[in-house]
């Protein structure tokens, strides 16, 4: 596996920006009350975070070290104000849904933690590599996490986003009588920390 594959696969697993790092766990605790809303955060997230590790690579080398933390932040917001103008003409119910969190992914330490950490000291074709495994670990962290949260929260599993809706199943135990506590903050808390645990069980430890 070359360079490239390696920089997207870490962020599968071994630098799984939920699991491991535990970053950006604010948005995951927030919209991860349905797979829909966890689709609609990974879009957004995947746009911000590819596009600025690759403006932030492409200038790294002349971007003066006392002004880099400014000038990301800049790029950043430009990124993120076009997601969410878009996100607001062309999906005005997920817009609503994900609320306040979509514009926050400008300070998501995700985002700001890879500029800083990779993209502004790696080449453009590596920092693509990084973006894209760091935000599919970030898809996974949070089907899994919404996927047990609506399961156990509401007894059934279903799909609403950018115009789709599918209803996959109900479980008639948990469709009569679910855990409700699971769709709250306090169940998503207990959640990754048992998810968190289980990693950790599993020997999967952060990476260097």
């Amino acid at each position: 596996m070359g360079k490239f594959g390696k920089e997207f696969t870490k962020g599968l697993v071994l630098s799984n920006p939920v699991f491991i790092l535990a970053l950006g766990l604010c948005p995951t605790l927030a919209v991860s009350t349905s797979i829909g809303n966890a689709l609609g955060m990974t879009l957004a997230v995947v746009i911000v975070l590819l596009g600025s590790n690759i403006i932030i690579s492409a200038i790294r080398n002349i971007v003066p070290n006392m002004m880099r933390i400014p000038i990301f932040i800049v790029i950043i917001a430009t990124l993120v104000t076009v997601v969410d103008l878009i996100f607001q003409a062309n999906f005005p119910d997920l817009h609503q849904s994900l609320g306040i969190f979509l514009p926050l992914v400008v300070v998501n330490c995700i985002i700001l933690g890879r500029a800083e950490a990779f993209a502004s000291k790696n080449p453009i074709v590596y920092s693509i590599a990084d973006a894209l495994g760091i935000t599919v670990g970030f898809m996974l962290a949070l089907l899994m996490i919404s996927f047990l949260r609506q399961i156990l929260g509401t007894g059934s599993l279903s799909l609403s986003v950018f115009g789709l809706n599918i209803n996959f199943f109900t479980l008639p135990i948990l469709g009569e009588h679910p855990m409700a506590i699971f769709i709250l903050p306090p169940g998503a808390f207990l959640l990754i920390g048992l998810l968190l645990g289980l990693f950790r069980r599993m020997g999967v430890m952060k990476s260097e």
